[in-house]
């Protein structure tokens, strides 16, 4: 379960609950396949790692809504 950040929060950075549930897979895909050693480093799940980045900004492409 994703408690940090606060699904609200990424509700209010992308829009809406289903652009939401799009750019976090997106992103997290990207990440399995570009950054997986540091994942795994790290010992970071894909899907927190990418919603944290939605938050601080990090991910083109979000509309603020």
């Amino acid at each position: 379960m994703l408690i940090d950040p606060p699904i609200d929060k990424l509700v209010e950075k992308v829009g809406n609950k289903y652009a939401t549930v799009g750019v976090l897979s997106k992103r997290a895909r990207t990440l399995m396949e570009k950054r997986h050693d540091y994942l795994e480093q790290e010992n970071v799940n894909a899907v927190t790692l990418a919603a944290n980045e939605v938050v601080e900004g990090k991910v083109e492409g979000v509309n603020e809504g």
